[in-house]
């Protein structure tokens, strides 16, 4: 009964839209209706500004690793209850009840999530993402990456248990699928970048 009400709860903490709610407070808009129409973090950026996008990330990052905590202290005697409870957070974030099914596409829930399972490897993969950002002036590549980099570094780096790892490439699987629509644009270079529309925002 406690794995179930850990799994029913991992899933509504991660399912809590914090880009819909942040823009919704500072604008009253629907952010689903605006630039990629994505709830996250990238879009709540460039449309809202900087520090709703950056709040909005933190929001996400900490519903992922609130469901690996709460599985930690709730259940100690399980190795995979956290992962599982982050993996569900993860799926709640993707595909929110509060939204229709309609949610972000995973980047900072999982970091949230990797970042309390697998500190290194998520460190190494946030590395990744922030000099692809820098260097592109765009998020989607850069959370490509980190989606490519964060399994490869969880199997090589650490004594991680194996399920572990492939959750994670599975959660990696996921992320650059939710991508494919950046991937096309920026395939016809047409991908958003982002800063221009923080700055645009920050200057109303």
């Amino acid at each position: 009964m406690t794995n179930l009400i850990l799994l029913l709860a991992s899933y509504l903490i991660g399912g809590i839209p914090s880009g819909y709610l942040i823009t919704k407070k500072l604008k009253g808009f629907d952010i689903r209706n605006y630039g990629s129409g994505n709830p996250g973090a990238a879009n709540v950026y460039r449309t809202v500004g900087k520090w709703a996008g950056i709040s909005t990330f933190l929001c996400d990052a900490f519903k992922g690793a609130l469901a690996v905590e709460m599985a930690k202290y709730f259940a100690p005697s399980s190795e995979y209850m956290p992962l599982i409870c982050g993996f569900v957070a993860i799926c709640g974030h993707m595909w929110t009840i509060y939204l229709k099914f309609r949610g972000g596409k995973g980047v900072a829930t999982s970091a949230g999530v990797f970042g309390a399972l697998l500190p290194i490897p998520t460190a190494i993969a946030f590395a990744s993402f922030v000099i692809v950002v820098w260097k592109t002036g765009r998020i989607s590549p850069g959370s490509i990456l980190a989606a490519i980099v964060l399994p490869i570094a969880s199997f090589l780096i650490g004594d991680y248990p194996l399920g572990y790892s492939l959750v994670c490439t599975v959660v990696g699987i996921i992320v650059i699928y939710k991508h494919i629509p950046n991937i096309k644009r920026m395939l016809n270079k047409s991908e958003l970048a982002f800063e221009d529309g923080a700055k645009k925002n920050a200057n109303k």
